[in-house]
């Protein structure tokens, strides 16, 4: 466990251990919950599919691209739960792939026409 207090900025990084040097690592979801083992009842959303949906939340530079480093203020469920666990999903693309996914940003699900 990681102790933190309530709106204190907490930095995470996570690293790809690779001999390949040509490739990358972007976050494509994080998802907090009070349940180790349920990421879907209750659920706050960092970023989801690349896109950034808590306004704490940052992607900060790192010199190696197969280093993602990013933050965000800590918060709690309610007063009753004593934990926040964090669960993200990580996608690694050939660096310099512009079609592949760590390139491609925020993917925003387009609406439906519910027009007759």
């Amino acid at each position: 466990p990681y102790y933190i207090d309530l709106n204190q900025n907490l930095f995470l990084q996570a690293s790809l251990q690779s001999s390949d040097t040509n490739l990358l690592v972007f976050v494509d979801t994080c998802v907090a919950s009070p349940d180790p083992t349920d990421f879907r009842t209750q659920t706050y959303e960092l970023i989801r599919s690349g896109c950034v949906k808590d306004p704490t939340y940052s992607s900060h530079y790192s010199p190696r691209s197969t280093v993602a480093q990013f933050s965000f203020n800590a918060f709690s469920f309610v007063n009753r739960y004593p934990s926040v666990y964090l669960q993200c999903e990580l996608v690694v693309c050939r660096y310099n792939d512009y079609s592949s996914r760590c390139y491609q940003g925020c993917m925003s699900r387009s609406k439906r026409d519910t027009s007759s």
